[in-house]
């Protein structure tokens, strides 16, 4: 009889998303139950995935009552499962997830940090989130952070000890379907057709950002830099800025002349959330990509392996992904004129381009296939089920 393995986050679509395909890939070792919030969302991933799922009421914002509720529900939940592993991921599941499987007395208690959102949070608030992760670290028996630079800021924080950490494979929380994501499985004609869809003119160069629309992915200064780009000695040339991604209000809204910006400048091209972004890339010319913060972006590993250069920012996991000028460009974070630069290079310089386009699918085959992370996060699970 095969021992349970309990997978959480905070919301469905990180199950479905971020680790897509490693429920079912582990459900062949582990009986796997997948635990979120959203009912309906998780029936979708029992159905995607082929696990067995269990919703608690999870939410990002701190919220007292509700995350005492949930702690008590998968408290119970746990102590009647009774699995082996308990296996978080995002920050609100951690807590929940570690310090739960730790009243259990879950043997093997196991969090992965894709990246750290309080270190965009200051005063009382960064004291209590600050404690908050302290405890995740404690209540884990390991702690996996997605990057090598986001080890290092862990270490640098004392949020945990060095014994404790381990960065899997060459890093990634799921690494990258390089068969799934090919630019050879879109047809011109396809291309065109999409392009048309999307009022966007057939020799447009397309700037692509994909991900959630918020402040610290740099959209603000994303939006600035292309507005620049429209007004610069390139107005002769036609240039679309494709977003890929909700716009999300609640958290980390957008400036509001952001928002106008994004709304009323025709050659902005939001397109929301979108199951299949594979259609977006294989249009596109350049990824920009300026966030603030990451663990181990995935989208950078998206690009890379549709053949697109990328802009990113030098923060941990981008760069790991990114060599500079050799499949892609690094610039300061929060620098609207170094990013304008850098879009301005993409464009002026085919050469370079060309060579940065060339390189970025191989160095991520490379480095990031798939199944090497799924086989490197397998083979921890079984050294630490032998160890107990």
């Amino acid at each position: 009889m095969k021992k349970k393995l309990i997978r959480i986050t905070t919301v469905p679509i990180s199950l479905e998303k971020l680790i897509e395909g490693q429920l079912s890939f582990m459900n062949d070792y582990y009986k796997v139950v997948a635990v979120s919030s959203n009912k309906q969302a998780l029936d979708k991933v029992s159905k995607k995935e082929g696990v067995d799922v269990f919703e608690i009421g999870l939410t990002r914002k701190i919220s007292p009552f509700m995350d005492l509720v949930a702690l008590l529900k998968l408290f119970r939940f746990l102590k009647k499962e009774n699995p082996l592993i308990v296996h978080t991921h995002t920050p609100k599941a951690g807590i929940i997830g570690m310090l739960a499987s730790w009243l259990a007395r879950t043997p093997i208690r196991l969090h992965t940090v894709a990246g750290l959102p309080l270190l965009e949070v200051r005063g009382l608030k960064r004291v209590l989130l600050n404690f908050i992760e302290k405890i995740t670290y404690g209540c884990a028996i390991k702690v996996y952070p997605n990057s090598n630079g986001l080890k290092i800021i862990i270490l640098n924080h004392n949020f945990t000890r060095a014994t404790k950490l381990k960065v899997l494979a060459n890093g990634s929380s799921n690494g990258i379907n390089t068969h799934y994501f090919n630019s050879k499985l879109f047809s011109q004609e396809k291309k065109e057709a999409l392009k048309e869809q999307l009022g966007i003119s057939k020799n447009d160069f397309v700037f692509i950002f994909v991900g959630r629309l918020v402040g610290d992915k740099g959209i603000n200064e994303l939006v600035a830099a292309f507005k620049k780009m429209q007004n610069s000695s390139l107005h002769t040339s036609h240039f679309t800025l494709l977003l890929v991604g909700p716009l999300e209000s609640d958290l980390d809204p957008l400036d509001k002349g952001t928002i106008v910006e994004i709304e009323d400048n025709k050659n902005i091209t939001s397109v929301g959330y979108q199951e299949d972004v594979r259609p977006y890339f294989a249009i596109s010319n350049v990824l920009v990509f300026p966030s603030y913060r990451e663990g181990f972006p995935n989208v950078v590993l998206q690009a890379g392996a549709m053949e697109l250069p990328s802009i990113v920012t030098n923060i941990n996991g981008c760069n790991e992904i990114i060599e500079h000028q050799k499949n892609g460009l690094i610039i300061p974070v929060k620098d609207s004129e170094a990013l304008h630069l850098a879009m301005k290079k993409m464009v002026e310089d085919t050469n370079l381009r060309d060579y940065l386009a060339m390189n970025s699918r191989p160095m991520i085959t490379s480095r990031f296939e798939q199944q090497v992370v799924w086989e490197a996060i397998l083979a921890e699970y079984k050294a630490l089920e032998r160890k107990k």
